[in-house]
C-alpha cells in the first residue's frame, strides 16, 4: 500500500499540471508556514505590513481623493504621502527611499510622479503602455545622485495601491524563484512594459499552479515567489 502513495502524487500532479518544482516549492513554503497563507508567522512576516500599506493607501490616496488632489493640482502632497506609506516598510532599499524623497521634493518632480501615477493606476490604455509611460515618466525625474528608474520603485506603488492587479519586482529575487519553479523569465534589467507584461503573466501562472493554497491577490503570490528565491529563507 505505502508503494502507491508516489504513484496516487503523480496522478494527481499530472491532472493539476503540477511539476516536481512546483511540488518542492510548496513543500518549502508550508515547512516554513504549516497554515500556507493563513498561517499566523506568514501574516507576520510577509503579508500583514503590505497589506497595512494597502488599506493606508485606500484611505488616503483612492481613485477618488487622488483625482480630486490632482484637480486641485496638489502634486507635493499626493507624492509626500505616497512616499510616506511605503517609507514605513521594507520595500525598497533605501537608496530608492533617498532618491524618490529628492526627485519629488519640488512641484516639478512631485507633478510628474503624480500624473504618471495616476495615469498608471486608473488610466484607460492597455496596462502594458500605461506601464510604458510609467516607467518614462519616472525616469524624467530631477535626478541628485542614485538613478530613480528601478525596478523595486516602479512597481512598488501599484503593488501597494492595486495588489489584486500589480505585483512587485526585486530583480534577484524574481529570476532565482522563476529559476527554481522551471519558468522562463526573459528579465530585462531596464523597465519597461513588455517586461512587466511576461511577469504578470508568470505571477498569473504561478497563481494557477498553487491555486489549491487559496491565494487572495498578488501579495500572496509575490510572498510564494519571495520565499522561493530570497536568500532569507535559504
Amino acid at each position: 500500500m505505502p508503494n502507491s502513495l508516489p504513484l496516487l502524487a503523480n496522478r494527481q500532479s499530472a491532472r493539476t499540471g503540477e511539476t516536481a518544482p512546483f511540488r518542492r516549492a510548496k513543500k518549502k513554503f508550508h515547512r516554513l508556514f504549516p497554515a500556507g497563507f493563513r498561517d499566523e508567522t506568514y501574516l507576520a512576516w510577509e503579508r500583514d505590513y503590505k497589506w497595512k500599506a494597502h488599506k493606508e493607501w485606500e484611505k488616503h490616496l483612492s481613485a477618488e481623493l487622488f483625482r480630486k488632489a490632482l484637480n486641485e493640482h496638489r502634486y507635493t502632497d499626493i507624492a509626500a504621502r505616497a512616499v510616506r506609506i511605503e517609507s514605513g516598510r521594507s520595500l525598497l532599499f533605501s537608496f530608492e527611499k533617498m532618491a524618490l524623497r529628492d526627485a519629488v521634493r519640488e512641484t516639478q518632480g512631485a507633478k510628474v510622479f503624480a500624473e504618471g501615477l495616476f495615469a498608471l493606476l486608473h488610466g484607460n490604455e492597455p496596462l502594458q503602455k500605461r506601464f510604458e509611460r510609467w516607467c518614462h515618466a519616472v525616469e524624467t525625474l530631477p535626478r541628485k545622485q542614485t538613478r530613480v528608474l528601478t525596478w523595486p520603485l516602479v512597481t512598488v506603488f501599484g503593488f501597494i495601491a492595486q495588489p489584486r492587479t500589480h505585483i512587485f519586482l526585486k530583480p534577484n529575487t524574481t529570476k532565482e524563484a522563476a529559476r527554481v519553479l522551471g519558468l522562463p523569465f526573459n528579465y530585462i534589467s531596464r523597465p519597461n512594459g513588455q517586461t512587466y507584461a511576461e511577469y504578470l503573466a508568470l505571477a498569473d501562472k504561478v497563481r494557477a499552479r498553487i491555486r489549491d493554497m487559496r491565494p487572495r491577490d498578488m501579495i500572496d503570490v509575490q510572498s510564494f515567489l519571495w520565499v522561493q528565491g530570497s536568500d532569507e529563507y535559504r
